[in-house]
């Protein structure tokens, strides 16, 4: 792929115009690498679209304890910072990279811009916040279910009908996925093995086999 036009062809908000649209796009962005757990944004950056076009960016916030709490993991392809760029304010999200990540960034002003000369792009954006905005909720439904197992079944169960295939790849590090169940490694790790013991999965690190839908989604009588 062009380096010269990486990260708006991989981003959905952009990849939909033509390539010489895109290419006008690029020339806006700035692109820099960040290596892991460097911050790539606080509540006190300045407003911007920050695109990830290789590795992950982990988007968390801080509760008022000071205790972390992952609301996603964005890879690439995917963006962030939207919201303040449309006047939010952000007063505790921050952004993390979670190894070496190269990030495209978008000023304010530029995007803007952007939003007046190609309007397809406003309507691109509602769509793909609605599925931000469906992830939240999916979230706190999860932390909603007493069972940690279950929050984790449900979440087996929500990979594999997004991808229609019973073998899923599991898209967070064991830390990251525990934090976004609202429990520790320690307790995932021991959900993993009752879900095998069960026969419900087949886990081999990061690749796991959804063997038995239907007693996923009775996982409350185990």
């Amino acid at each position: 792929m062009n380096k010269e036009h990486l990260c708006v062809t991989l981003v959905p908000l952009f990849n939909h115009l033509e390539l010489d649209e895109q290419k006008k796009i690029n020339q806006l962005v700035t692109h820099r690498f960040a290596e892991k757990g460097e911050q790539i944004f606080t509540p006190e950056s300045d407003a911007q679209l920050i695109i990830v076009a290789r590795g992950a960016l982990k988007v968390y916030q801080l509760s008022a304890s000071g205790k972390e709490q992952l609301l996603r993991v964005v890879e690439p392809g995917g963006y962030e910072g939207e919201n303040q760029l449309f006047g939010a304010v952000n007063e505790v999200i921050f952004g993390e990279a979670l190894e070496k990540t190269e990030i495209c960034i978008l000023k304010k002003s530029d995007f803007t811009e952007l939003l007046l000369k190609y309007p397809q792009i406003t309507l691109k954006l509602l769509e793909i916040n609605a599925d931000k905005s469906l992830t939240l909720e999916q979230q706190t439904q999860f932390l909603m279910m007493e069972k940690v197992e279950e929050r984790l079944a449900t979440y087996l169960l929500n990979l594999g009908k997004a991808t229609r295939k019973s073998q899923v790849h599991l898209p967070m590090k064991m830390k990251e996925l525990a934090a976004f169940l609202g429990t520790t490694p320690e307790t995932l790790s021991r959900k993993f093995k009752l879900l095998e013991e069960a026969n419900l999965i087949i886990r081999e690190k990061k690749e796991v086999e959804l063997i038995d839908w239907d007693g996923l989604e009775d996982i409350s009588l185990i």
